[in-house]
Order: C-alpha cells, then sequence, then structure tokens
C-alpha cells in the first residue's frame, strides 16, 4: 500500500538582494517548501498567504523596510506572532546580534552563509516550534476535556441532589412542587442581592449557583422524622413539633458527616478543587438554619442577624412564603395578598429587612412562580 509523503514545512526567505534568495532558496529547496518575498512589505503581505510559513529567514538591512521593523509587526500581530524568525545578515557585531536576538529573533545568522550551519539552524528551529505546536494541541485537548468531565460532574451532581432531595419530598407527600419553587424564589433573591453593597462580595456567581443548587436539600432533614409526626393531618403537639424540629440538625449532621468523608478522602481532586466543600458547607447551612429567625426566636440555634448565614436567610423567606401560599394538611393556603402582608410585616423580625426589601420588588416575581408551579387546588 502507497503511504503518502509528508507535508513539507513552509520557509520564508526575505531579502532585497537577489543572489541572496537564490543561494538560500536552493539551499533549502530540496527539504522545505520554499517562499521568497525581495523585501519588508511583501513579506508582510506573504505571511498571510496559505499555507502561512512555518519558520522566516530574514534580512535586517532593507530599503523599505528593515528587518526589526518587519519582526515587530509581525510580533505584534496575534496571527504571526509564534512564527520564529531568524536574522540572515551581515551586521557581524555583538552589539546587532543581541539586539537582533532582543528584539524577538529566534537565531542570528552572519553574511556569508554557511550552508551547513543554516541547515542546522533551520533544523533546530522548525524542530522547536513542531514541540511548542504539539504541546499547545495537547493542552487545548486537556482544557475540553476538563471542561467535558466538569459538565459530566456537575451534571450527576445535580441529578443526584435532585434524587436527594425528591427522597425527602416522597416521605412528605404534601408538599408537593415545594422544593421546585422555592429553587427558583431563592434564584430570583440571591441573584437581587448581589447588587445591594452590603452583600454583593458574599454572593460572587459562583457562590449564587452554590445557594441555588444547595436550595432543594434545605428540607433534607425530614427522612429522619417519623411518619406519624411528618404527615400528621392536624396540629402539631408541643413534643411532636419538637421532634419535626429536629429535621434541620438531622439533616445537617447528615452533610457534615459527607464533608468529614471528602476530608479524609485519600484523593488529589479535592485538594486541587475545594468546589465540593464550598457547596456541601452552604447545603449544611442552609439545611441547619433555615428555621431561624432575625429577631433570635429561631430554631435550632436562635441565631439572630447577621449570625444567621446568608443561604439560611435567603432560604427562610422563600419557605415560608412558599408554605403559606400552598395546601397543607394541617391549613388551607393563604391568599397571595395576605402572604405578601405577612412577609412584609415579619421585616426585621422572623427575616432580614434587606431580603424582605428584595421581595417587595420580586414579589410579583414570586406570583408568576407559584402559579406556574402550583399544586393542584393549592392557592387562592
Amino acid at each position: 500500500m502507497e503511504t503518502m509523503s509528508p507535508v513539507k514545512e513552509t520557509v520564508l526567505i526575505v531579502d532585497d538582494q537577489v543572489e541572496n534568495l537564490i543561494i538560500l532558496g536552493e539551499l533549502l529547496e530540496p527539504h522545505y517548501r520554499v517562499r521568497i518575498a525581495d523585501g519588508g512589505a511583501r513579506a508582510l503581505r506573504a505571511v498571510n498567504i496559505d499555507p502561512q510559513p512555518d519558520l522566516i529567514l530574514l534580512d535586517v538591512m532593507m530599503p523599505d523596510i528593515n528587518g526589526y521593523d518587519v519582526l515587530a509587526r509581525l510580533k505584534a500581530d496575534p496571527a504571526t506572532k509564534d512564527i520564529p524568525v531568524i536574522f540572515v545578515t551581515s551586521k557581524d557585531s555583538i552589539e546587532d546580534e543581541e539586539h537582533g536576538l532582543e528584539s524577538g529573533a529566534s537565531d542570528y545568522i552572519l553574511k556569508p552563509v554557511k550552508p551547513m550551519l543554516v541547515l542546522a539552524r533551520v533544523h533546530t528551529q522548525l524542530e522547536n516550534r513542531r514541540a511548542k505546536v504539539l504541546l499547545k494541541n495537547q493542552n487545548h485537548y486537556l482544557e475540553l476535556e476538563i471542561e467535558r468531565r466538569m459538565h459530566h460532574n456537575e451534571v450527576i451532581q445535580s441529578v443526584s441532589l435532585a434524587a436527594l432531595s425528591l427522597l425527602a419530598e416522597t416521605r412528605d407527600r404534601d408538599t408537593g412542587n415545594h422544593i421546585y419553587r422555592t429553587q427558583f424564589y431563592v434564584a430570583l433573591l440571591a441573584k437581587a442581592l448581589q447588587s445591594h453593597a452590603d452583600y454583593r462580595e458574599q454572593l460572587d456567581d459562583e457562590q449564587l449557583s452554590r445557594i441555588v443548587k444547595a436550595a432543594p436539600l434545605h428540607d433534607i432533614g425530614k427522612v429522619g422524622i417519623p411518619d406519624h409526626i411528618l404527615c400528621k393531618p392536624g396540629i402539631l403537639t408541643k413534643d411532636e413539633f419538637a421532634i419535626m424540629q429536629t429535621h434541620t440538625v438531622i439533616g445537617a449532621n447528615a452533610i457534615a458527616k459527607a464533608i468529614q468523608g471528602v476530608n479524609q478522602a485519600d484523593t488529589s481532586i479535592y485538594h486541587r478543587d475545594m468546589t465540593p466543600m464550598t457547596f456541601l458547607e452552604v447545603a449544611r447551612q442552609m439545611v441547619l438554619w433555615h428555621h431561624e429567625r432575625w429577631d433570635g426566636t429561631g430554631y435550632p440555634d436562635k441565631l439572630s442577624g447577621t449570625n444567621i448565614p446568608l443561604p439560611a436567610r435567603i432560604m427562610a423567606l422563600a419557605d415560608v412564603y412558599d408554605a403559606l401560599i400552598s395546601n397543607r394538611v394541617y391549613k388551607k393556603a393563604f391568599p397571595i395578598l395576605n402572604v405578601e402582608e405577612i412577609i412584609i410585616s415579619e421585616r426585621g423580625k422572623h427575616f432580614d429587612p434587606v431580603i424582605v426589601d428584595a421581595f417587595i420588588e420580586l414579589r410579583n416575581e414570586f406570583e408568576k412562580i407559584a402559579r406556574k408551579l402550583s399544586d393542584p387546588i393549592a392557592m387562592r
């Protein structure tokens, strides 16, 4: 079977003296695809003609545009800045050579040229270029592969989170689309708070994404609440309510154990990338403290004000809003206007005042989400 010969690399020779073009051309022609330009201006046009040169042999002293200026223009253009250039010149002082190399030339050859020296220097520069191109392609491939794997991991993470969240919801059949609605509410509030001076630094895009992704987990601890309490069709007794309150601690402890497991894992990925740890901590905060109140009367730790982590403060409003607009076994859904009045009345009591202010601006968007994702006979 006949094999195809490799494509020759292209060398552009630039010199205003025809005899020099002939000497270098005849020397290189057996080994490379040779193109010539008899001046700086033509050289600058030639580098943009396919195939682009893999190497340029460039005279320094030319009448139209000298070699230094040609090189400067090549280096200033992203399309040509990586093409190696060898100065070929009769300027033989140490200062001239140093100036040429400092200008960005890859090598410096003196005239009259020595054929074996030219071939060796050209070969070396083209080998270096091949190595750089190979490395660049490999790096590009690795970047694409890392991006692909990160996307794959994000999909797996999202599916896993949805499964965990739905696990809690399947035990509490009364909550319907609660996890989806609250996630949208949280996204609206967090995005609005990004523009607030007091919250901007706490809510960069990555942190906002973590908060939104963690939102469906806020009631994950309900998997540990007995059915006769979780599904009771009526008002809970004091003792039953105390047990119900433990869902925050049950969920947070489960996530804390997951964090501990990540810390103990003998794998380099978590040493390079702390994103999983940061996400789990955001989820833990939201799960544990989303029933705390701004005035310090919530549970489980009676935190107050900004001592309550921001993810939990955001979820607190989203969770209460959704509970009020929804039917529960122990109550009927409140009308939307009443719910808005209740939320606003709790500014500085149950809820962070700034978050309530954001809600006031977004209440029409809240209502749209509530109606779009409503449960059967859930709203009035």
